[in-house]
């Protein structure tokens, strides 16, 4: 009975944070993302003189600023997600994780700082030293992301504290935040934001172009995202396949629920689309080759796949996890 308790608690939890996530992922890649393809913009109107360039990269910072505080609100939002729907968790991992997310305001306030003295630099700047205004704007984006992500990232690696179980002692910020998961998890999520934001960006001036609007600006404007996450698409697919190959190492059981994959088996069908289900895949486009899925996290040559549903130690580890995740709930 107190595990179905549990288990509902965790269910709901899962999903007021999944919700809120939802949202502030795209905010949070727009807020990484589109300052670089505002500082391109401004770059190319300063070095080639062109006043189509610096208007877009007008038009952008003002994006900038806006994608900026509305992912501020939902990021509040999430964090107190954290100490209210996982009180076991953050009360008893709070202190080895809690340096990550103490960087991570840092980055935070120094890219409000000089979001808004790039805004407002437009009228008051000399035109190359406004440009470097924008930088700090980049680059505490790109730490903003390391921080957070590398916070999931000690959740999949933990390491970095003593003991692994009882009261956590003799913590390692160092090692927490350069856990072993950091160096395709990072990569991933940044390269991601260029992707999400480049694409989305292009769209919109694609859009307009499809309309009727062919002058230069709707050229630019389509162009220099475009280009950025053309740039990604390739370099993404190494480090995403980097990843499936750690997690399938790794984490096993994680890498068989990901590809709804049940039973321990080899030569394992290879699915586009459809649905995961306790029965498997249904509805999906099966594709049947030697090695194929499992050459997304494996050599060829050993094809072997573990099931989700294989007996592993990690069940206890779950109960253990839903029972601190919602203690303080049921109190």
């Amino acid at each position: 009975m107190t595990l179905l308790i549990v288990a509902s608690n965790l269910v709901a939890a899962r999903s007021q944070m999944a919700f809120t996530l939802g949202f502030h992922i795209i905010l949070a890649s727009l807020g990484v993302a589109l300052p670089a393809m505002m500082l391109i913009a401004n770059y190319r109107g300063l070095r080639h003189d062109d006043a189509d360039a610096l208007k877009l990269a007008q038009r952008w910072s003002k994006a900038v600023a806006v994608t900026f505080a509305v992912g501020a609100v939902t990021g509040t939002v999430l964090s107190f997600e954290f100490g209210l729907l996982w009180p076991g968790f953050t009360g008893r991992f709070g202190q080895v994780f809690g340096v990550l997310f103490a960087i991570e305001g840092v980055f935070f306030f120094l890219e409000a700082i000089f979001i808004a003295i790039y805004i407002f630099g437009w009228k008051y700047l000399s035109p190359w030293t406004h440009f470097w205004a924008g930088v700090p704007v980049v680059i505490s984006g790109l730490g903003g992301a390391f921080a957070v992500v590398a916070v999931n990232s000690w959740m999949n690696q933990p390491q970095g504290f003593s003991p692994s179980s009882g009261k956590v002692t003799s913590v390692e910020p160092l090692k927490v935040i350069f856990n072993p998961a950091v160096r395709y998890e990072v990569p991933h999520m940044i390269l991601a934001a260029y992707l999400v934001t480049g694409f989305i960006v292009a769209s919109i001036y694609a859009v307009g172009m499809l309309r009727g609007r062919r002058d230069r600006i709707h050229r630019l404007g389509l162009l220099i995202p475009l280009t950025v996450a053309c740039i990604a698409t390739p370099i993404q697919f190494a480090v995403g396949d980097t990843a499936a190959r750690a997690i399938a190492k790794d984490q096993p059981v994680k890498f068989a629920a990901m590809e709804c994959v049940q039973q321990t088996s080899t030569h394992v069908t290879e699915y586009i689309f459809g649905r995961c289900t306790s029965d498997g895949v249904k509805g999906g486009i099966g594709i049947q080759g030697p090695g194929l899925r499992s050459s997304g996290g494996g050599s060829a040559r050993s094809p072997r796949r573990s099931g989700s549903c294989a007996p592993v130690r990690s069940r206890a580890l779950l109960r253990s996890s839903l029972s601190s995740a919602a203690g303080s709930s049921r109190k």
